[in-house]
């Protein structure tokens, strides 16, 4: 699950190219299929999100929940490539993306009625 937070007026007329390119990074760096989108935007008003000094009104942080199991090569290209092409396909600068990455073991994770390591996923997460 990723979680995109930023100001409304700046967020607002960007999500929908945003989330293309962060699946499209998840896709190419971490192998998810197509259908594995699970994007959250939470847009706040100006009064209600504060950033540094030294950032833009774009400033957008960027939360990446995932189960634990990837190599710290892969996560390390995973924030990279967002950096990259957050800049190239949406005009957001890297001094004004924040990326964190947010692991949980699979036995943590709960969907379709199972945990996470119940579950048989379509791909893998050990990359």
């Amino acid at each position: 699950m990723v979680i995109i937070y930023g100001q409304r007026h700046a967020l607002t007329p960007i999500k929908g190219l945003l989330s293309d390119t962060i699946h499209h990074v998840m896709q190419q760096v971490l192998g998810l299929p197509e259908g594995k989108r699970a994007h959250r935007f939470i847009s706040l008003d100006s009064d209600d999100f504060y950033y540094p000094s030294d950032r833009s009104e774009r400033y957008t942080v960027i939360e990446v929940n995932m189960m634990q199991g990837r190599s710290v090569a892969t996560k390390k290209r995973l924030i990279k490539t967002l950096f990259e092409l957050i800049e190239q396909e949406v005009g957001i600068a890297p001094i004004d993306v924040e990326i964190t990455l947010q692991e949980q073991p699979e036995h943590c994770w709960g969907f379709r009625g199972m945990t996470g390591d119940e579950a048989k996923l379509n791909y893998s997460i050990k990359v």
